[in-house]
């Protein structure tokens, strides 16, 4: 066994939640080590979708025209029964939402991956170690010891970190070293996966299909220039076995192909997977974290499976980058799973019910589906809700400061508005706090902020933030390096001097 390396943070997985939480700790100049049992990037297509708070996230991390290289616009989704009839369409705007970003985007995975890690490597603080397995997790007084095999030498090796990221998936090691376990949502539905590339457009909208069908739910969307997603509720007894050919698929997707030539369709991946609703009934141990699909696992509904893991990585690693630099005492880590973990869980629960809701009541709830689904645009508010891509506010904790009863501002993500001079308000604050306020504060005031290390804006009358506020009821709001807001109210002299003390970028 080698000479044990020293490091502040270990990242056990390179997933898009491991290289997002690595890339933010590097960019705030923290050395981190990823481990990832894959000597590379994993091939196979999985998640395809994130909204646009996802999309602001990726920016942050540096790789958004990337991105927009690789991505596919989603226009919404449709509803349709098994003959394809349209029952009701909830469009998105493909074009920029709250944060200046597409509300809804589709890509391949691994080309993703490809973006993040080689972006990654800009930054000298962080460093990848691929094809190695982590064998063990042990937490003492001084840290935590990652022992770990070379998966193609057999050599054993060991890592000694001050925190640990557990960002390794489903099968997580690291949620069995700490004792947590998986809590069941009951839901458990068996899904045949299949990713088609091919020349040949289809000619379908170009946003989700949900087919409402209780003898064969689907779903239908287009994820690149050459890319096709289809998902296929299986019958008991089916497998994907049962379709790994063309000629036995092609009878399933031929609804969409239609006349294109069974040869000029290329399977990309045939696969079963279980959608699943299921949260970690703890995701810490000391300094041991859990994020990703090792803290949640949602169904893919509502498409907020990967991103619910990114959002685990912003929320933690500025919290972990300020308290290792010296900035913010180490009890601000107890925020991360009272902020995220209902968060995670409200989208999960909203996940599980629409897939009852398209996919559950045979006949009669095919029934209902199609007498109900046209009016749904009658609902009020109903329309917004679907279409709106924010999601809930994180819950109240030492970070999130808010009235029990009154509703405001705190624990909601401040819009990537446009400032004057034509940037948004993340190319102005740079992952460090801001005060956002419609007053224009004294010069004590400004003074003290810039003491704090952090950035003031101005919204000044008429703009994006301006409204912003008003409608929140607030003249300032205390914005944290990861967006959310952690305090708003109408008096900027009580606002400022909460302001925590900086957290910055290198």
């Amino acid at each position: 066994m080698n000479r044990r390396q020293n490091v502040p943070v270990v990242v056990v997985g390179a997933g898009p939640t491991g290289l997002t939480a690595a890339t933010l700790l590097a960019q705030y100049g923290v050395e981190c080590l990823v481990l990832d049992r894959w000597e590379s990037i994993y091939p196979q297509p999985r998640a395809v979708a994130l909204d646009d708070e996802i999309y602001r996230i990726l920016a942050r991390l540096g790789v958004g025209e990337e991105f927009a290289a690789i991505s596919w616009p989603c226009l919404g989704l449709r509803l349709v029964d098994r003959s394809l009839r349209v029952l009701a369409e909830f469009r998105r705007d493909a074009a920029n939402g709250r944060h200046g970003y597409p509300e809804a985007s589709l890509f391949d995975q691994p080309e993703l991956e490809a973006i993040l890690r080689a972006n990654l490597q800009r930054y000298p603080a962080a460093t990848v170690r691929g094809g190695v397995e982590v064998t063990a997790l042990t937490q003492d007084a001084d840290g935590v010891r990652i022992d770990v095999t070379d998966r193609a030498t057999g050599e054993r090796d060991s890592v000694a970190a001050e925190y640990v990221l557990g960002c390794d998936g489903a099968n997580s090691l690291t949620r069995t070293s700490i004792g947590a376990t998986m809590r069941d949502l009951r839901f458990a539905q068996r899904w045949l996966v299949v990713d088609v590339a091919t020349a040949a457009d289809l000619g379908e909208w170009e946003g989700v299909h949900q087919i409402c069908d209780p003898a064969k739910a689907a779903t239908y969307m287009r994820v690149g220039a050459t890319r096709y997603r289809w998902e296929f509720r299986l019958a008991p007894g089916e497998s994907a076995g049962d379709y790994d050919r063309m000629d036995r698929l092609h009878p399933l997707i031929a609804p969409w192909t239609k006349d294109v030539p069974a040869e000029e369709l290329e399977i990309v991946r045939v696969a079963e997977y279980t959608f699943r609703a299921r949260v970690a009934d703890r995701w810490r141990d000391r300094r041991i974290f859990l994020l990703g699909d090792a803290a949640h696992l949602t169904p893919p509904f509502i498409g907020q499976g990967m991103g619910a893991g990114i959002r685990d990585a912003m929320n933690l690693a500025w919290k972990l980058a300020g308290v290792l630099g010296g900035g913010l005492p180490e009890t601000v880590l107890d925020t991360y799973a009272t902020e995220r973990e209902p968060h995670a869980r409200t989208l999960i629960r909203l996940a599980k019910l629409l897939g009852l809701a398209m996919t559950e009541g045979g006949e009669l709830g095919d029934l209902l589906r199609r007498a109900v689904a046209p009016r749904l645009r009658l609902v009020p508010g109903l329309k917004e809700r679907i279409l709106h891509s924010e999601t809930a506010a994180l819950h109240r904790s030492d970070l999130v400061v808010r009235p029990r009863l009154r509703r405001t501002l705190a624990g909601r993500l401040c819009p990537n508005a446009l400032l004057d001079g034509g940037g948004r308000l993340d190319d102005v604050t740079s992952g460090r706090f801001a005060l956002v306020t419609t007053v224009a504060p004294s010069a004590g005031q400004r003074a003290e902020i810039d003491r704090r290390g952090a950035v003031l804006v101005h919204a000044r009358p008429g703009s994006a933030l301006h409204r912003w506020l008003r409608h929140g009821h607030a003249d300032a709001a205390i914005v944290r390096p990861d967006g959310t807001v952690l305090r708003a109210g109408r008096h900027l002299s009580a606002l400022h001097t909460a302001l925590p003390h900086g957290v910055g970028l290198t």
